[in-house]
């Protein structure tokens, strides 16, 4: 598969944060043109690669809102269904870089580098609406209204990855936090990323991490938890578990690690693009190599990766 080298890919990352949060900002139904300007710009990016867009369009307190779709079909198995998905909105008063941002940089590139090679499956790029308060885990949320809509066509989503804040990075000891207990099994510092999913999910968290390490050697985490763990449900994926399809959140753990997390100081500046960029591509790399090994997965023991 073609794809970007990082100092390249990184400053493509690093011009839609800029766009994203830096010119446009806070984006929400509370600043409906700025929402706007967001959506416009995810459907402009993915027009210029030749993408067909498709859009998923509803109202939230009488503010028009769209969840943002590309389709990439699959070579082999094109009925079987992988979903990449980030929110574009934002907290209140935050511009969000790396929430979320960052995912929707990632998801743009990603589907980008897609195009070179159709991957097995059937990959939907899907940028989601109304992820944050006072949307979370309600009916307008965007991923909600996309997760329901597929089980109703009966689409057969065979995983779906939750890209959901991916720049942020650390060396030095003690700046990476955990739910209870978990530090005593888990890196002190915060440069590596996740990947977390219910217990349900677990083997196709084993799948997704083995073909990652396969294609990057970017440090990483995984742990298969019970969706009550704080922070293990907190993005769009919790949309797709509840109706009954198999997700899994790959994240920065921001709020466990960036100390600008929902705040007016999550701006683009502090976020590691060269970092973002090494994920990025290993992410990409890993869903066009999805193969057929889901029946029999198997977690590398590489380095520190571990499965709770």
């Amino acid at each position: 598969m073609q794809t970007a080298n990082v100092p390249d890919l990184a400053a493509a990352l690093e011009r839609h944060v800029n766009v994203l949060a830096g010119d446009i900002g806070e984006r929400n139904v509370f600043r409906p043109e700025a929402l706007r300007a967001a959506m416009d710009y995810i459907v402009q990016q993915w027009t210029r690669c030749g993408c067909a867009v498709m859009r998923q369009d509803y109202q939230a307190r009488g503010v028009p809102c769209a969840n943002i779709e590309v389709a990439l079909p699959g070579c082999v198995q094109g009925d079987e269904i992988i979903v990449l998905g980030a929110h574009y909105d934002t907290v209140r008063n935050s511009p969000g870089a790396d929430d979320n941002a960052s995912g929707v940089a990632a998801l743009l590139e990603i589907a980008r580098m897609l195009q070179a090679r159709s991957p097995r499956y059937t990959v939907r790029c899907v940028a989601f609406v109304n992820e944050e308060s006072p949307f979370f885990f309600r009916g307008d949320m965007g991923s909600v209204r996309y997760a329901r809509a597929a089980r109703l066509r009966e689409d057969r989503i065979c995983l779906m990855l939750s890209l959901e804040m991916l720049g942020y990075y650390q060396d030095e000891p003690g700046t990476q936090k955990y739910p209870p207990l978990l530090r005593y099994f888990y890196p002190a510092h915060g440069n590596f990323i996740g990947f977390v999913s219910n217990l349900r999910s677990a083997r196709r968290l084993r799948w997704v991490v083995d073909a990652f390490q396969a294609s990057s050697s970017f440090p990483l985490e995984a742990a298969a938890l019970p969706w009550w763990v704080p922070g293990v449900a907190l993005s769009d994926h919790s949309s797709f578990w509840r109706q009954g399809y198999p997700a899994v959140m790959v994240t920065d753990t921001a709020y466990l690690r960036n100390p600008h997390y929902h705040t007016a100081h999550d701006i683009p500046a502090t976020l590691d693009y060269g970092r973002m960029a090494e994920v990025t591509r290993g992410l990409a790399a890993s869903v066009a190599s999805l193969g057929s090994t889901l029946d029999r997965p198997r977690l590398r023991t590489r380095d520190r990766r571990r499965d709770i």
